[in-house]
């Protein structure tokens, strides 16, 4: 069923806001924002989004859709099941949107970064991913970003693994239960998942260098060589491989003053976002019109540009 789309009228929550106008702003019967799956940051960044929204939306019901993640977030939005949702860059890069288009997709901003992580048991014998070859491997659930992105890069390497589908909360029970042989994940850091093997047993995150080169190299924009600093999982220690942007994204046919106002209210109230998530601390105006390809909704467009006066 398609999200309902009748308005209604409400007061803009503005006031003492660089760049905010106490303009009424119309806002949905219900605004959905697909995240992500269980164990990845984007379902507790995303709910975090939602709940600061339903603040500013008093007369809206704001919910926070669960999802395989980027791939099927797309989809959503696409076909209107959705107004907002989280993706990475890669699998928009290359992709038809056009802003004037009544039916495409816009961003509301670029947000932090996910990094492609990858851990294993730390008894394992694996220590690249070409010793991965034929074992079981967690990709993430189908549609997820993590197996756009994982599936993009072994296939590039010529690679060829036991792929398995499934949320990175069970991907972390499974590791824990000797059940897979690794665990790969495109999301932001620290990842849930990954700290809930970490407190089952210990694992280790295998290095990408090499592979980052070749993937940047071989599809530039959206990917950037990283480490995941030393800090971030306890004992693990610094781990290089790669980054990729992640958008917020809308439905290009949702009112501008609406988006405005969403718009807002991620780059004004991006501490409580970021909650417990580092790397999503990075939420910030300078970053936030860098979305690569794909356009800025109007009334994103609308909202930098008043910052910057």
């Amino acid at each position: 069923m398609r999200v309902p789309r009748r308005s209604v009228l409400l007061a803009a929550l503005a006031a003492g806001v660089p760049g905010c106008t106490s303009t009424d702003a119309p806002a949905l019967d219900e605004l959905v924002l697909a995240t992500g799956p269980d164990g990845a940051v984007f379902q507790e960044v995303g709910g975090a989004l939602a709940a600061a929204l339903a603040d500013r939306l008093p007369s809206t019901r704001v919910r926070a859709r669960p999802t395989a993640a980027s791939v099927e977030n797309v989809r959503l939005l696409r076909e209107g099941e959705v107004h907002l949702g989280l993706s990475s860059l890669d699998p928009l890069e290359g992709a038809p949107l056009s802003a004037e288009d009544a039916g495409g997709i816009s961003a509301v901003g670029r947000l932090y970064d996910s990094f492609l992580q990858v851990a294993v048991p730390a008894s394992s014998p694996v220590r690249s991913l070409a010793d991965l070859a034929g074992r079981p491997v967690s990709f993430g659930p189908v549609g997820s970003g993590s197996e756009f992105t994982g599936s993009r890069l072994l296939d590039l390497l010529g690679i060829r693994v036991d792929a398995r589908n499934m949320a990175h909360s069970e991907a972390a029970r499974r590791l824990a239960a000797g059940e897979i042989d690794a665990l790969l994940a495109l999301t932001g850091i620290p990842t849930p998942a990954i700290d809930d093997v970490l407190r089952a047993v210990p694992v280790r995150l295998l290095n990408l260098p090499d592979e980052a080169v070749r993937l940047a190299e071989a599809y530039p924009g959206p990917y950037v060589p990283a480490t995941i600093p030393a800090t971030t999982y306890g004992d693990l220690g610094p781990c290089r491989t790669f980054a990729v942007p992640n958008l917020l994204l809308a439905r290009t046919s949702l009112d501008d003053d609406l988006v405005e106002l969403v718009t807002r209210t991620v780059f004004t109230e991006s501490g409580r976002i970021a909650a417990g998530h580092p790397e999503a601390s990075r939420i910030n105006v300078r970053t936030g019109i860098a979305t690569g390809k794909v356009p800025l909704h109007h009334g994103a467009a609308r909202w930098f540009r008043a910052t910057k006066r």
